[in-house]
């Protein structure tokens, strides 16, 4: 008899023997499933290991990445404590930035107000209201200077959570570091700038679907040749899983976009994989439930090396590389009990290290009242150093690999996963799926399901529907300044009073010539924009002007 026969017989025999009569004295206290309905088995096997351990897990550094992309993981190097921020004018930002530097963040991360995402400088009509609320005005490129004084931005990476102006921002962004004297292929960071997510979960677009795409993958093929060390799109599943997706929608979108991202780049500009696939990176969540995000992780990082290496013939491992930022989930903080909150995010942070990711945002515990104080950001950023340095779980690489419980996630998810990005290759890929609301129905469904749950009792949530309190809540609360706004329309309104108007008309005029040629990149003529001084609002106006703007369609 093999050993995998007596290993069968044995488990068997304790599930007759033992499992059945226990359950029947002591029933199972509710069903347990994973967050996408598949059903958990009380204990986990070698008899659930698929496959051979060369073929689905390997070494890290090594093809298919299983178990993480560099050979020594954080004993080397720490991943990146890069805690997102932005409120009011740069000033106030600038301030905050400087403060969590000296904390010991080392990766910075900018919150964009509403205005500034959507094309909108801080005197238009329709942007007063949201001025600095929600992330910080950047709206020129004084302001993004005031944003990075006194920050060397050459020795630290910056990420910039922006996708429909994501082509301004960079702009702003170069011009900045050549005032400093800082060429712009030594600059390190990352720029948002997926514009399908928008579509699909955040809704955050200026322009019709393929006039976006466009748009950002004219800014890979820019970057990808003059800015080596830049990451030119942080492909999101956050957004998915925050409205409400499931773990497996969250990596199946999500690398249905990159698929769609790739083709694009390819099919666009000509260019082979291996040119842009290295800069290529991703942004997803990490929720509270421990063992089924490692796995995710763990899954979306074999199939992500499978996918550039069997569907795109990438011979560089550089590309196959699935480099990942994962914040906190903001949608699982309750504004009841807000304390709580730190223990849901340690663990959410402890999820995101033992699945391997390169960078990680902690949300403070005050952020479903308000955006958070100094204090509790602080609170937030030790969450991640005491990970770190004091938990011991970086001690060896991919600790909980070899777990039957967690290979067997993985691969679970790693299947189901495959069937949805199918489904999509069947509709005509990721802009197409877009278009007729597949996505978009698809999480739909799924948070309106994980809502009635939550509201039937079969998901607990502390504070919600078990253990409620009657409370009267006494923290601290962040109040963005109001006379930040008054600042950020003055700084405006000076900028197009002192700039040189005929270099900024001809600029302007170039770019809306440029958006109406098909063939031509649209980044280098934004960048020139900036250098003259054209404000957000300007440039996303020409390209409204030849463009258009997008007017969704209902997905029901």
């Amino acid at each position: 008899m093999s050993v995998a026969d007596r290993l069968r017989e044995k488990y068997d025999e304790w599930v007759r023997e033992f499992l059945i009569p226990t359950l029947k004295r002591v029933p199972e206290w509710r069903k347990f499933a994973t967050s996408f309905g598949v059903e958990i088995k009380p204990l986990y096997t070698p008899l659930d290991v698929k496959g051979d351990y060369l073929e689905k897990m390997g070494f890290p550094g090594e093809y298919p990445f299983t178990r993480g992309i560099y050979p020594t993981m954080y004993r080397s190097r720490l991943w990146t404590f890069r805690e997102y921020s932005g409120f009011g004018s740069p000033e106030d930002t600038n301030k905050r930035y400087k403060f969590l530097i000296s904390q010991g963040q080392t990766g910075l991360s900018v919150a964009f107000d509403l205005p500034t995402q959507l094309g909108l400088d801080p005197d238009h009509e329709l942007a007063y209201p949201e001025v600095g609320k929600v992330g910080v005005s950047v709206p020129e490129v004084v302001s993004m200077s005031i944003l990075f004084n006194g920050i060397d931005i050459s020795k630290i990476t910056t990420s910039f959570t922006i996708n429909a102006t994501a082509a301004e921002i960079l702009s702003m962004y170069i011009t900045v570091a050549e005032g400093m004297g800082i060429d712009k292929a030594v600059l390190d960071g990352t720029i948002q700038n997926d514009i399908l997510k928008e579509f699909i979960a955040r809704n955050l677009y200026i322009y019709p679907p393929l006039h976006s795409m466009r748009y950002a993958v004219d800014i890979i093929a820019y970057t990808s040749r003059n800015m080596p060390k830049w990451h030119p799109i942080s492909i999101s599943g956050y957004h998915f899983r925050e409205a409400g997706a499931t773990a497996v929608q969250e990596v199946a979108f999500t690398l249905a976009d990159a698929i769609e991202y790739t083709n694009w780049v390819i099919n666009r500009w000509k260019m082979g994989v291996d040119d842009f696939a290295p800069g290529l990176s991703f942004f997803f969540a990490a929720t509270t439930n421990l063992f089924e995000e490692v796995a995710k992780f763990r899954a979306a990082r074999r199939l992500y090396a499978r996918i550039m290496r069997e569907r795109f013939g990438a011979k560089k491992l550089e590309s196959m590389k699935l480099k990942f930022h994962v914040q906190t989930s903001g949608a699982t903080l309750t504004a009841q009990q807000p304390e709580v909150n730190i223990i849901r995010t340690t663990i959410q942070a402890l999820a995101a290290v033992l699945g391997g990711a390169q960078s990680l945002h902690v949300n403070a515990y005050d952020e479903a009242l308000a955006l958070p104080t100094e204090r509790s950001v602080k609170l937030a950023l030790r969450v991640q150093q005491v990970i770190a340095y004091e938990s011991g779980v970086i001690d060896s690489i991919d600790p909980l690999g070899g777990s039957y419980y967690i290979e067997w996630l993985t691969d679970t998810i790693e299947e189901e996963v495959m069937k949805i990005i199918d489904y999509v290759d069947k509709l005509g890929g990721m802009t197409r799926a877009v278009e007729i609301g597949y996505p978009q129905r698809a999480i739909a469904e799924s948070a309106y399901q994980y809502q009635k749950m939550v509201e039937e009792g079969r998901i607990a949530v502390i504070g919600i529907n078990m253990f409620r309190e009657e409370e009267e809540l006494h923290i601290e609360l962040h109040r963005v300044d109001p006379v930040s706004r008054e600042r950020s329309i003055k700084r405006v309104r000076e900028v197009r009073k002192r700039r040189d108007r005929e270099a900024w008309e001809r600029a302007l005029n170039d770019l809306r010539r440029a958006a109406e040629l098909e063939d031509e990149n649209i980044f280098p003529y934004i960048l020139n924009a900036i250098r003259a001084k054209a404000t957000v609002g300007e440039v996303s106006g020409v390209l409204r002007e030849v463009w258009g703007e997008y007017k969704p369609p209902s997905i029901y």
